[in-house]
């Protein structure tokens, strides 16, 4: 079952009409927290599912175990794909042209890693999906059943943001040069960072999800191109893009692996984090004891980063959770669980500036994540540090 913007919800609600249909069933997908909504596995007791982020939509069914987490990045998750036998296979399409080719519209990230070797095909056509003709396609023809569907498009609301983005956002643009590629991930980040970047020029945006932020750049000289897997926008932004010579949409195959970063020069991968530690590791996934999310693709652009002349991956975050009572730059993660190693985070950017780690030994690095915590929370971290230290 697709996820993004190509979630099938006109089939979700024919299952929660006669849940019997999907007992004994496993559905999977790369389903986002806060996008997608159907708790595939909820439909029935005897339903499961097999995905790579939770979320409170799929929490009831974790906690039963109907629901299988499976920690793995994009590039992983594609690869899963290929290989897990399926017996059937969903897609939401636009409407066809009149040779029966259907555009998979906004969300060309994931279907294709399996949809050719399905031995049941079946097509849900939407018109509220846009033809893109930069991006992959399916022959109707070649399905074994095709549904008409008109249901809204699923799309992402990173909702109001916190004072300190301001700041967040301006020490994030100081980094991005004229002609760098750029990579988003959803949320508050991209919603900050997008319309600060009006005085750039000559982008790329190289990333899996684009949402309504983008909209910020389309007018002007700030884009040169735009190449992605899945759109999260309302109506305005994807008939904007639908005709956009810049636009390529293209599969996690030609945007997360490694061989996608060689030729990006000065690729900048700008994401958020929950939390760093003293070490430079990141959690992205947990509050508290409880996963909220999944890596997703924030390993494979932290990395692809590394590989792309003069790349640099960016982690934002607020420095501070509970009205300023709790840092987010911690001394040790409590998690338990590490989303980016030390090796992987080259700059940390809070409200109170940027540190640069890259290059840094551990100490020095320690110095750095500290001087962008929050002032009050700074001389405990870096008695943390002086007593973590004693013991390495």
């Amino acid at each position: 079952m697709p996820g993004v913007a190509a979630e099938p919800r006109a089939l979700t609600a024919a299952l929660e009409a006669e849940p019997e249909l999907a007992a004994g069933h496993t559905f999977l997908g790369i389903w986002i927290p806060g996008v997608n909504g159907t708790d595939w596995a909820g439909l029935h007791p005897q339903a499961r599912s097999e995905q790579i982020f939770l979320g409170s939509e799929w929490r009831e069914s974790f906690e039963a175990g109907r629901a299988r987490f499976l920690a793995f990045t994009y590039t992983r998750a594609w690869r899963w794909l290929e290989e897990t036998r399926v017996d059937a296979a969903f897609v939401t399409v636009s409407a066809p042209d009149a040779s029966g080719k259907a555009s998979l519209g906004t969300a060309s990230d994931f279907t294709p890693a399996l949809w050719a070797r399905a031995p049941l095909k079946f097509a849900i056509v939407n018109p509220n999906m846009p033809t893109i003709a930069s991006g992959p396609s399916i022959d109707l023809a070649s399905c074994d059943g095709v549904i008409e569907a008109d249901t809204p498009l699923p799309g992402y609301d990173a909702g109001a943001l916190a004072p300190e983005f301001a700041a967040i956002a301006c020490h994030i643009a100081g980094v991005v040069r004229d002609g760098d590629a750029v990579q988003f991930g959803l949320g508050k980040v991209q919603l900050a960072v997008l319309p600060a970047l009006k005085a750039h020029k000559g982008l790329t945006i190289h990333s899996g999800m684009v949402s309504d932020p983008l909209l910020a750049l389309l007018d002007g000289d700030q884009l040169a191109a735009l190449r992605t897997g899945a759109i999260l926008g309302g109506p305005a932004l994807n008939a904007r893009l639908a005709d956009d010579p810049r636009l390529a949409m293209r599969t996690v195959r030609q945007t997360h692996f490694p061989d996608c970063f060689a030729s990006l020069n000065g690729f900048c991968a700008i994401n958020s984090l929950i939390e760093v530690d003293l070490f430079g590791q990141g959690n992205g996934e947990f509050v508290g004891n409880r996963q909220i999310s999944g890596g997703g693709g924030l390993l494979d652009f932290a990395r692809g980063a590394q590989i792309a002349p003069g790349g640099r991956a960016v982690f934002a975050l607020v420095s501070t959770a509970r009205n300023g009572a709790v840092s987010r730059i911690v001394p040790r993660l409590k998690s338990g669980a590490v989303t980016l190693t030390r090796s992987d985070i080259a700059i940390v950017v809070t409200e109170y500036g940027v540190a640069h780690l890259d290059g840094l030994d551990i100490d020095a690095r320690a110095e750095a994540l500290i001087s962008v915590a929050a002032p009050q929370h700074r001389d405990a971290l870096a008695d943390e540090w002086a007593a973590m230290r004693r013991e390495m």
